[in-house]
Formats: C-alpha cells, sequence, structure tokens
C-alpha cells in the first residue's frame, strides 16, 4: 500500500515552474501565464462563485525554491490588522498576508510549498483549501460580494 502511494505521487511530481504550468493547465483555463506567475479561477461552493489563484514562483535566503500560491480576498482598507493576525493564529493551512495590487493594498491568503516535496496531491490540496476558504473571508468581510 505504501509502495502504490509513493509510486502515484513520484508521477504526479513538480519540481520546475514548468512542469507547475502543465499541471495548473490540464485543470484549469489559465487568465495570466507568464514566466513565473500564472493565474486561473477556481470554482467555489454552489451558487457559481469564483475565486482567483495566483502561482508565483519565490526563491529562499538560501536560495531554495517554493511555490507561492496565493488569493485576494478583501482590501485592506479599514480592516483591523488584529483580527488578520487571530485569523492567521487559527489557521492550518494558508496564511494572511498584504499586498499591493495597481495601487489597492489587499489581504491575500497564501500558502508557500517547498519545491524540494512539491507533487500535484499537494498543490491540489492547497488550492482547493485557499481558494474557498478565501472566498469564505471576502463573502464575510465584503458583506457577501465576489472581488476576487
Amino acid at each position: 500500500r505504501w509502495r502504490a502511494h509513493a509510486t502515484q505521487i513520484e508521477e504526479t511530481r513538480v519540481e520546475t515552474f514548468a512542469e507547475v504550468r502543465d499541471f495548473v493547465q490540464a485543470k484549469h483555463d489559465l487568465m495570466i501565464d507568464e514566466p513565473f506567475l500564472l493565474g486561473f479561477e477556481c470554482p467555489v461552493g454552489d451558487r457559481g462563485r469564483r475565486q482567483s489563484i495566483f502561482l508565483a514562483e519565490i526563491k529562499g535566503e538560501d536560495g531554495r525554491r517554493f511555490l507561492r500560491v496565493e488569493s485576494l480576498v478583501v482590501p485592506l482598507e479599514d480592516f483591523d490588522a488584529e483580527k488578520c493576525l487571530q485569523i492567521n493564529y487559527r489557521q492550518r493551512v494558508g496564511y494572511l498576508a498584504v499586498d499591493d495590487l495597481e495601487g489597492t493594498t489587499y489581504i491575500k491568503l497564501c500558502e508557500n510549498l517547498p519545491y524540494a516535496s512539491l507533487d500535484g496531491e499537494a498543490l491540489e490540496y492547497v488550492v482547493n483549501h485557499i481558494a474557498p476558504l478565501a472566498d469564505r473571508f471576502e463573502q464575510v468581510l465584503e458583506y457577501d460580494s465576489d472581488i476576487a
């Protein structure tokens, strides 16, 4: 049983951003396809809502490569930073961060996956947790609107 599972994971291993692109493109239509940045929409819930997911390759200080999975949640304006930290403390997958997009500061839900242990199963797991969670945050914080 362990051997079969290990073989399956080995077959879906993604060690480069090009392999990430191939894996994601087989499952989603890309709305952004740049050398080290991908964007696509992931269906969430049963009301036809969709959540934008972005994948980017980043490097650690020690040179190790990571795949960052992120989704916009809400604009930061008037949102309590302490509440973000409380949410981060409770998270098991993903963390809240802040970044600018076209001049507007947004709260984002992110996760960094090391390429050293990255496979398709792990990537799907994170995307399938980040997208609906970001959508739920967005609905609660923006009173049921769909901005991302």
